[in-house]
């Protein structure tokens, strides 16, 4: 089976809200992962959001079952949310997203890696929206 091309990257909130169904996922960001969904195509998770929730379990910001949900989302190879590697092209777009727009590295390489596939970020991250990059919220 084929599966469909990647349409937008989430950040990490987007992606937590989205596995837990929390109504903080705005309705504009959960329609597009609806019709995402529907066409058969992807979300992109940057690997990066699978080390910030990691961190943010060990912090006790979220619940731990967030990490495992999100890895069994992965490993499904069904769903809707694709890895996304962070590798030497990510790395590279991270210079045109402009550290004074986006000052924290980890939500630059996720703003790159959706500015590098040319297609949205579902972030509700406020500099990032402001900051020229394609969102949706």
């Amino acid at each position: 089976m084929t599966r469909g091309q990647i349409r937008a990257v989430a950040d990490t909130h987007a992606v937590i809200w989205y596995l837990f169904g929390d109504a903080r996922l705005s309705a504009a960001a959960r329609n597009l992962i609806q019709q995402v969904t529907s066409d058969g195509d992807l979300i992109a998770v940057t690997t990066l959001t699978i080390v910030e929730i990691i961190y943010l379990v060990e912090r006790g910001r979220i619940p731990v079952a967030a990490l495992g949900r999100l890895v069994e989302e992965l490993r499904l190879g069904r769903s809707v949310l694709v890895e996304y590697p962070l590798d030497r092209q990510v790395a590279l777009a991270v210079a045109k997203i402009d550290r004074t727009d986006v000052p924290d590295l980890p939500d630059r390489v996720i703003a790159a890696t959706a500015h590098m596939l040319g297609v949205p970020l579902l972030t509700r991250d406020g500099r990032i929206r402001a900051s020229g990059i394609a969102t949706v919220w």
